[in-house]
């Protein structure tokens, strides 16, 4: 079973990864965004850098109302992204230490007014959603990257930009 101390230890160790890729963003490119459907490098680059806290927040509620507006704020400099980091693993790590395996375990529910749309345990959520979502969210991010023109940081490895291991 995986534990509070699991979470946050990963936490830890993929916000690296997260802020060294926040950290090359353009910010002359902050409202561009490759389709019209898509959000802007801004949106996205603050999306991933809240999602932590907000998720992990969220965790400690018994339930989420399905049709809550999710905002999508644009950022306006990379000092911002990484502030904005900052505060949310803050907030992450801060909810993390109220849980225990016994909240972990707990249902979560996701609700569309009373009708339960989904429920799983807290543990899947944060899996799923706060750390999952979260790299799904940072790969999307380094796609934007390199159509920007952007040299993209080592993740989990070297990239066409840069080998940590040479």
């Amino acid at each position: 079973m995986i534990t509070v101390r699991d979470f946050t230890e990963e936490l830890e160790q993929e916000a690296l990864a997260t802020r060294r890729v926040l950290q090359r963003v353009p910010e002359s490119k902050l409202g561009w965004k490759p389709h019209e459907k898509s959000m802007t490098l801004g949106q996205l680059a603050m999306h991933v850098a809240t999602l932590p806290g907000a998720i992990a927040e969220l965790a400690l509620q018994s339930e989420f109302q399905i049709n809550t507006a999710i905002p999508r704020p644009q950022a306006a400099s990379v000092n911002e992204l990484m502030a904005a980091l900052d505060q949310s693993l803050a907030k992450a790590k801060s909810a993390l230490g109220k849980m225990d395996d016994a909240t972990l375990a707990s249902n979560w529910r996701m609700k569309d007014g009373d009708r339960e749309v989904f429920a799983m345990p807290r543990a899947a959520l944060l899996r799923t959603v706060m750390l999952n979502h979260w790299y799904h969210h940072r790969g999307q991010l380094t796609v934007y990257l390199r159509q920007t023109g952007a040299a993209l940081p080592p993740v989990y490895g070297d990239t066409a930009d840069e080998n940590p291991f040479a």
